[in-house]
């Protein structure tokens, strides 16, 4: 099955399901893309023999990030429930989510890659929450970034806006493994552990492996996206940032 933005299928002989972000080259996290992998992560949660989901991407990188246009004042709102509901259902999904990345995978699409629970990425990767640069911050990954590194590394990336390599994200536990092919190195991974395992003992594993984090995630999920809203976006430089994006030009800061 195939939409325009995103390719799904089962693999492994029913036991893997596969989603791949199909609008190359930027792979845009738009509300069409958040909705297609909300859509198939939701329908794929209620086959019993599904081990696991791999997620990986057409062209050359996993994702630009977030549709910027859709963080403009009139369609925030809707663009943070949409993006933050396919977080926690990708953070409290029963079973494993892979997630392969090559090249340029930032902003709202690292968010989504960092929901999963695995994530295989190539050495030149580049990840990385630029969105301070835009003159706002990331709600999505003040959650989960400090729940996948150390919580020093996670705010020099939060506050920097600076991308990181493959090889430096595996270092600092942000992904797990580095791997010239990050796709075949998922599928192995799959092969040689959940493929060969319960399906119903495997969802077990994975609900008492995140006890706690993820009652923290959804917690802190809406204290983050009410900050977002009601706060960052009443601010006159958050609104300037955008702009400026939007119309290719340096952002003037008020500091207000």
């Amino acid at each position: 099955m195939a939409d325009s933005a995103l390719k799904v299928w089962k693999d492994r002989d029913g036991k893997l399901l596969r989603l791949r972000l199909s609008r190359p080259k930027a792979n845009i996290v738009d509300a069409e893309m958040i909705a297609a992998l909300h859509k198939a992560l939701v329908e794929g949660s209620s086959d019993s023999h599904i081990r696991a989901v791999l997620i990986d991407h057409e062209g050359p990188h996993f994702s630009f990030g977030a549709s910027v246009p859709e963080h403009m004042p009139d369609q925030c709102a809707a663009m943070l429930k949409g993006l933050h509901a396919l977080v926690l259902v990708m953070v409290e999904y029963p079973v494993p989510i892979l997630v392969s990345v090559r090249g340029q995978c930032l902003g709202g699409g690292l968010e989504v890659a960092m929901a999963g629970h695995m994530m295989f990425v190539s050495p030149d990767a580049k990840l990385g929450q630029p969105e301070i640069v835009l003159g706002v911050f990331a709600p999505a990954a003040s959650c989960l970034l400090p729940e996948r590194m150390p919580r020093v590394a996670a705010e020099d990336l939060l506050y920097s806006g600076r991308s990181i390599s493959g090889e430096e994200a595996a270092r600092l536990g942000l992904a797990n493994a580095v791997a010239d092919e990050p796709e075949a190195a998922a599928l192995a991974w799959f092969d040689a552990g959940p493929a060969k395992h319960s399906a119903s003992s495997l969802r077990f594993a994975v609900k008492a492996a995140r006890l706690g984090m993820n009652e923290r995630v959804r917690a802190k999920i809406a204290a983050v996206e009410d900050l977002y809203l009601n706060g960052l976006m009443a601010t006159r430089d958050a609104v300037e940032g955008l702009n400026a994006f939007v119309e290719k030009r340096a952002a003037l800061w008020e500091d207000r």
